[in-house]
């Protein structure tokens, strides 16, 4: 089942074009990757398909609902997180968890935050105020937040951000886990190559706004003779 469909998106700021006839899918249980270079449309990209600002031209489905005729029920099934958003810094961990678990409606708001600062690790910190805690510490939060309603589709923009090696390494394994046992979609950027090639499916790059290749970690290297995904990436960046 295609959760994602967003076909010939543009996004024009002034003279500026920050997203030109994009198109890409995302189906259930599949990890996407949208990379490339910083101002590449990465961003304003991501930020179309969250609600948050309005394409000028194309289109976007998810679970079969356009975005812009059914924002709320489609939005209700999805969530993002991203180490630059800053959480409320005076409220404890359990409180700002329970604060959005109570903001997204769940049934059993207390539980559900009990469960995921279990499965994050976060029992030592759920006392401690989110100004206390490390760019680490926060980043586990942030991911633990955006679970809280169990999303259908996950949006991730640099899901390990500032996470030491062995935090990284289970995040991955955990996110992996998520949708392959419950089907969940997750479209991500990042700049760590070797975690998209052990994440994603499919890879999008972009350049100036639009994609220009597209294909699996293998894929795209045969395409361009390199050995690596990071090798990809700086042929693509450099033209």
């Amino acid at each position: 089942m295609v959760i994602l469909e967003a076909e010939h998106l543009a996004k024009r700021f002034g003279p500026v074009t920050a997203v030109h006839d994009l198109s890409l899918t995302v189906a259930e249980g599949e990890v996407v990757a949208l990379l490339g270079l910083n101002g590449a449309g990465k961003s304003t990209t991501l930020h179309m398909l969250l609600g948050l600002i309005t394409p000028d031209a194309g289109s976007i489905r998810m679970f079969g609902m356009d975005l812009a005729r059914h924002r709320t029920e489609v939005l209700s099934k999805v969530n993002f997180a991203a180490s630059y958003v800053d959480l409320p810094g005076a409220l404890l961990v359990t409180e700002v968890l329970d604060a959005f678990a109570r903001l997204y409606g769940l049934r059993r708001p207390k539980a559900r935050v009990a469960e995921l600062i279990e499965l994050f690790e976060l029992e030592p910190l759920a006392r401690r105020p989110m100004m206390a805690l490390s760019s680490g510490q926060r980043t586990r939060v942030q991911l633990a937040k955006a679970l809280l309603n169990a999303p259908r589709l996950l949006v991730l923009d640099e899901p390990t951000a500032n996470l030491d090696p062995d935090a990284g390494d289970r995040i991955r394994g955990l996110l992996g886990d998520l949708a392959r046992t419950n089907g969940s979609a997750m479209l991500i950027t990042s700049h760590n190559m070797r975690e998209v090639e052990r994440m994603c499916d499919r890879i999008h790059f972009m350049s100036g706004g639009r994609i220009v290749a597209a294909g699996s970690a293998a894929e795209l290297a045969g395409a361009y003779g390199a050995a690596d995904l990071e090798e990809v990436f700086l042929k693509v960046a450099r033209g």
